[in-house]
C-alpha cells in the first residue's frame, strides 16, 4: 500500500522525530511511505482564527499534493479533523456564497482517505500488535479533535495495550480539555493555563512517567505546564511509543 505522510507544520518545525517514528513504524508493517516535499499548511489555523477564505489556497493545495494517494497519514488529530470535518464546510460555504462547486469538488477526492495515525493502524491496516516495546508506565490524554471530532474512540489505547511492557494507568478526567485550543491559549491565556494545570495534576496522580497523547499541539502545552509545574513527568507522542521496539528502543 502506498500511502502519503502528512506531517502537519507543528510536527515538521518542532517535533521532526514524530514523522521520523510514523515512517519507521509503517515501513515495519509493509507499508510504502511518501513525502511529499510540496506539503505545507492544511489552513487549520487560518480557518479556527475565522480566516476561511485565506485557508481555502491552503485546502485547494493540500488536495492537489496528496490527492493521488490510496491514504493520507497523518500523526495529528486536529490536522486531520480539519481535512474531515472541515473541509466539506468549506465547499458546503463556498456553494452557499454562490461561488459553484468548484471547491467542493477539489476537496471531496481527500476527505475519506485521510486518517489520523491509530485508526489507520486500526481499521485499514487491522493491527493493534505493532510489535512496540515501551517497558514504562504510561497514561493517555485523548485529545479534543480526535475524541469528538473523528471520534477515535479506544483506537489509541488498543494500541498502547498491546505494547509489550508498557503498564497503561486510567487518566481522570481524560475527557477535559487540556487547555491548548490553538489560539485559544493567547487569547484566554490565565484560562487556559488553569486547564493545562488540572490536566497535568490528574496525570501525576497516575504516578505514570509518561503522558501520551495523538498531537504533539496539545503534548507541546502539557510539556511546558509539566515544565512550570517541575513535574517528574514526560509528554511522548504515541508514534514514538508505537515505534519502539527491544532492539531499537525509544530515547
Amino acid at each position: 500500500m502506498r500511502v502519503a505522510l502528512f506531517l502537519t507544520c507543528v510536527n515538521d518545525t518542532l517535533y521532526p522525530d514524530t514523522g521520523r517514528a510514523v515512517v519507521k513504524l509503517l515501513t515495519r508493517l509493509g507499508v510504502d511511505v511518501d513525502f511529499p516535499m510540496s506539503q505545507t499548511c492544511c489552513g487549520q489555523a487560518h480557518y479556527n482564527t475565522g480566516y476561511r477564505h485565506e485557508a481555502e489556497p491552503l485546502a485547494r493545495h493540500f488536495s492537489d499534493v496528496f490527492r493521488d494517494y490510496e491514504a493520507i497519514v497523518t500523526p495529528s488529530g486536529s490536522c486531520g479533523a480539519m481535512v474531515r470535518e472541515l473541509y466539506p464546510r468549506m465547499g458546503e460555504r463556498a456553494r452557499a456564497e454562490g461561488r459553484g462547486e468548484s471547491l467542493a469538488t477539489t476537496l471531496a477526492p481527500v476527505v475519506p482517505k485521510t486518517y489520523e495515525l491509530t485508526e489507520f493502524l486500526v481499521d485499514v491496516l487491522g493491527v493493534t500488535d505493532v510489535g512496540a516495546c515501551y517497558p514504562h508506565t504510561v497514561t493517555y490524554h485523548p485529545t479534543c479533535h480526535g475524541l469528538r471530532g473523528l471520534g477515535l474512540g479506544d483506537r489509541p489505547r488498543r494500541l498502547l495495550q498491546a505494547v509489550k511492557g508498557l503498564e497503561l494507568k486510567e487518566l481522570p478526567g481524560a475527557d477535559e480539555c487540556c487547555g491548548f485550543g490553538g489560539t485559544f491559549a493567547l487569547k484566554n491565556a490565565d484560562v487556559s493555563a488553569a486547564m493545562g494545570a488540572d490536566k497535568v495534576r490528574n496525570a501525576e496522580s497516575t504516578g505514570a512517567e509518561v503522558l501520551c497523547a495523538a498531537d504533539n499541539s496539545c503534548l507541546m502545552h502539557i510539556g511546558g505546564t509539566m515544565g512550570r509545574l517541575e513535574s517528574g513527568m514526560r509528554p511522548v507522542h504515541i508514534a514514538e511509543i508505537l515505534a519502539s521496539t527491544e532492539e531499537v528502543p525509544a530515547v
